[in-house]
């Protein structure tokens, strides 16, 4: 059997769905999928999915499908990939915006990051592909 292709949606928890979504939106730019108030917030990015989900409501057994009770407690993280000439801009966005860069710097194989945090603490960050060796 061959390993998966890509990774299709990645999770983190927020309590205050509407502020962390409005992050999600306004300041990183996704694409709002679908929405269950005080459950979740799913967004389109490129092929994938950032789904926001409020862990109170996601923890508890039962839901309306059959998808077992999952959640998180404390920050999470998510590293968004974007082109390395847009490195300048997402800086100047975020101060422009009012978000704190908690870290801007280059790794050893000279890919750059930086981090930010979204209403729930989250840590999220823009590199780029070459980060992981990833074709541009």
């Amino acid at each position: 059997m061959r390993g998966p292709e890509a990774v299709l949606e990645t999770a983190l928890y927020a309590r205050n769905l509407d502020e962390t979504a409005g992050f999600y939106a306004d300041v990183i730019g996704l694409r709002e999928h679908s929405r269950s108030e005080g459950r979740h917030v799913f967004f389109e990015c490129g092929p994938g999915m950032v789904m926001l989900f409020n862990p109170d409501a996601t923890e508890v057994p039962g839901g309306k499908l059959p998808v077992p009770p999952h959640g998180a407690r404390g920050p999470g993280h998510v590293c968004f990939r974007v082109d390395a000439q847009a490195l300048d801009g997402w800086a100047s966005w975020f101060e422009g915006q009012g978000v704190g860069i908690e870290s801007d710097f280059f790794w050893p194989n000279g890919a750059r990051s930086i981090y930010v945090r979204d209403p729930a603490r989250n840590s999220v960050e823009v590199s780029e592909p070459k980060l992981w060796g990833r074709p541009v």
